[in-house]
Order: structure tokens, then sequence, then C-alpha cells
């Protein structure tokens, strides 16, 4: 009777495990099809394009090559005129000393001829006083004028050094091969994909009164903060109106600021060596340093605070993780103990980009470095030489869109370069009047905010779809 019993407890048993690896593999089966399938479709047909693309992408690239030696072509042309005009005025020049010069000789001779006839005519005239007021005229004509020798200008080329004109025509960036893991398809939901506009457009231009203008940060998508040189931090909204001023002590300006959870603000002041927060109107101290100095900061997707510092001495530079006062991390060193950032106090700005990349502009080095969440280096970006973009690359602000795109700003070239989350350089931002731009920020709608350093203005624009 009990072998009976477990018999047939056993036979519910696999009823029910059956039922349930039938649904198991009806569930299994709609994943397939429905998200596991389409992404490894969509995965396939972004190989795909990308091989469609590659010629027209390298081709491209020869065309931009082509371009820099027409370029170069014109210049060199332009500096043989230039220097052929300078001859021809030389030997204007040359040929005006010699015709002066041979002008007086000529005066000379003639006087010697018509010396030399009047001499003649007394020696064979009978006439007395002719000869007793005759006047030697040798010592005179005895002293000679000295020899004109003008030595003609020679071009003295230059060695042509291979290795330089290769560095100064330009550089191709390296193949950059990043496979990172492909979540998003299956376990979350897409982001929209929003492509460049061919042309950005400008917005909205914010008159700040600010000397020197060096940051901006977006309380929300209606309202910003910006600070200048040296001053107080004002609060306005997209019209331009003036909603708030925070009135900072002496010797307490603010390095940086940066707006946490889209409610208070928080700023770095170099001369206290503090990072605070400003909540309410009240003011108070998060974090006080020893032997380094905070520049910027960043809050990023955990509520963490990311600052860039430097040693008191200017010779270390660094990026340390903060919760709340606590350190969480130090970057500083890549994996062979160089400096990641260079050592001195020029700033050094920061944000985080979506993969969580941390992406740094360094101004001392004239690069953006960028290190993943584990503070390993990915990659620098040095610039992308144009014939019209040919100023020193100067990066003076960084920030990140929903795209994983990094935007930087070109304080020389007056223009804001965009690349990917890989470093590489996809178009110019320099088409909205932009005039020395500094600090950048985006709002959760993707329009980019550009601090223009000597205007004192803020400009909206919009450069996504």
């Amino acid at each position: 009777m009990a072998s009976e019993q477990h018999k047939g407890h056993n036979f519910v048993d696999v009823t029910e495990v059956y039922k349930t690896k039938k649904e198991d593999m009806k569930k299994n089966t709609e994943k397939i099809e429905k998200l596991i399938s389409p992404s490894y479709e969509e995965i396939a047909r972004d190989l795909e394009d990308q091989l469609a693309n590659l010629d027209g992408g390298y081709e491209k690239l020869t065309t931009t090559m082509s371009k820099q030696g027409e370029q170069w072509h014109r210049e060199i042309d332009n500096i043989i005129n230039k220097m052929q005009t300078e001859i021809s005025e030389i030997k204007v020049k040359h040929r005006n000393i010699l015709q002066k010069h041979l002008n007086e000789i000529k005066q000379i001779q003639s006087l010697i001829k018509h010396t030399l006839l009047a001499l003649r005519n007394i020696e064979i005239s009978m006439e007395v006083s002719q000869t007793i007021e005759y006047s030697s005229k040798i010592r005179e004509f005895s002293e000679l004028p000295p020899k004109v020798m003008i030595t003609l200008p020679t071009f003295i080329p230059k060695p042509i050094d291979p290795e330089k004109l290769y560095s100064l025509f330009g550089h191709t960036t390296p193949l950059s091969i990043a496979t990172e893991e492909n979540v998003s398809s299956v376990n979350q939901p897409n982001a929209s994909v929003r492509e460049l506009l061919d042309e950005p457009k400008l917005v909205a231009t914010i008159q700040t009164g600010h000397k020197f203008l060096r940051n901006v940060t977006c309380l929300n998508d209606d309202t910003v903060w910006t600070r200048g040189w040296r001053s107080d931090i004002k609060c306005f909204n997209n019209k331009g109106s003036l909603l708030q001023t925070i009135y900072m002590e002496s010797k307490k300006f603010p390095d940086d600021i940066d707006v946490a959870n889209n409610r208070y603000l928080l700023y770095t002041s170099g001369e206290t060596r503090t990072v605070n927060k400003v909540k309410d109107g009240q003011t108070k101290e998060l974090i006080r340093l020893k032997g380094w100095v905070p520049s910027q900061l960043c809050v990023i997707s955990t509520d963490d605070l990311l600052v860039t510092m430097y040693s008191v001495d200017e010779t270390q530079s660094k990026v340390v993780r903060y919760s709340g006062p606590t350190v969480k991390q130090t970057i500083q060193f890549d994996d062979k103990g160089k400096p990641l950032y260079s050592g001195n106090s020029y700033t050094k700005y920061i944000s985080e980009n979506r993969n969580h990349d941390i992406c740094v502009a360094d101004y001392g080095a004239d690069a953006v470095v960028v290190v993943n969440q584990d503070g390993k280096l990915r990659w620098r970006y040095t610039g992308y030489f144009s014939a019209t973009r040919n100023q020193k690359f100067v990066p003076r602000g960084i920030t990140t869109d929903s795209q994983s795109h990094i935007l930087t700003a070109d304080y020389y070239n007056h223009c804001i370069h965009i690349l990917d989350q890989n470093g590489q350089f996809f178009r110019y931002i320099d088409n909205c009047g932009l005039e020395y731009p500094y600090g950048l920020c985006v709002d959760s709608n993707d329009n980019l905010f550009v601090c223009g350093y000597t205007k004192g203005n803020v400009k909206k624009i919009k450069y996504l779809k």
C-alpha cells in the first residue's frame, strides 16, 4: 500500500515537473523569438552596416588627407610667391643703388672730358691769360670714388626632415576596437537612438554678466547655474532671467560647480581646499583636503562624487571618487605606473559617460583622457587637425550626452569636438558664433550649454535630431 502511494506521488511529481518544463520552454521560446534573436539580428545588421560603409569611410579619410595636401600646396605656393615678391623688391633696390653710383661716375666722366678738351684748347692757344689762370684738376680727379660691389642675395634652403613633415601634416588615429557587454537589448529597454543634426542650431543666448565665464551646470531643463572667475554663483532660466545669486565670501570663490539630485548645488574652493554643499540658502562643508587642492567635480550616476585635484607643490594630479566624505577610489597612474594626468595646477575638467567611463579634459596636457570605471586607461584624444581648425588643441570643458557622445570645448579654435565613446572624432560644432568656449553641460533633452569665456554668455545649442 505504501509502495503504491509512493508511486502515485512520483507520478504527480513528474506531471508537475512536465508542466513546469513546458511553461519554461514556452517562455524561453518567446524570449528567444522576441528578444534574443532580434538582438543578434541587430548586432549582425550593425556589423553588416559597418562593412558596407567601410570603403566610404576610408574614401572620406583619404579625401581629407588629399585636401590637407592641397592646402599645403597652396600654402607653399603662397610662400614662394611672397618670397619672389620680396626678391623682386630687392632687385629693384639693387638696381637703383647701382644706377645712382653709375650716374655719379658719368657726371665725373663728363667733367673730365670737359677738362681735357679745355686743356687741349689752351695748349694750342696763344692766349697768355688762359695759361696763367689754369688750375690743375689732377688731385681732384685722382681721388677715385670707392668701387661699389653689391652681392646678389642667395636662397639658403632649410634641410627637409621627412619625419617632422610627417608629424606636421597630421596623423591618422589607430583602430580603436572596443568590445562591451551587450546587455541593453535583452535585459533592459533600448535607449532611443538620436542622430546628429546636419547643422547644429543656436536656440538661446543667456547674458550672465560674469567676467570670464567658466562654468555652467543644469539644475533642470529650464534652469542653469553659472559662475565666473572669482565671482558669485548665479542661477538663470532659459530666457535669461536671473533667478538667484549665491554671494561668496572673499577668498572662498568657487573653482567649479555641479548639481546633485536636481536639488542642491555643490562647489569646490581651491582657496579653502574644500568641497561644499549649498541647500536652502545654507552652505555646508562636505570634504576638506590636506596636501591637495580640489579643482573640478561632477556628480555621477551612483550619486558618488568625482573630484579632480592637484598636490600643493603642483607636481601631481589625480581623480578621487567620494561617497559622502569617504574616499572610495583614487585614479592617478596607468598600468605601467605612469601618471594619467599632467602634474601641475592646470584645470582637469571631468564628466562621467553613460558607460561609466570617466572622461577628463586635461588642459595641462592638451588632451582628453578617458579611463573605465575601474580607472584603467582606455584612450587619449589630442585633437582633430583640419585646414580651418589648425590652432593648438586646448580643451577647456567636457560633458557627455544620452548617446554616450563626449563633447569637449576647443578654446583657441572656437568650436566643440564631438567624439564617440571610443574616442573617434565625429564632427565640430563651429557654426553658432562660439568664441573661446569654456565650461559645458547638457540637459536631459541633450541640449548643449556652452560658456563664452570672454563675453560672459551661455549659448544653448541643439545638435541632435
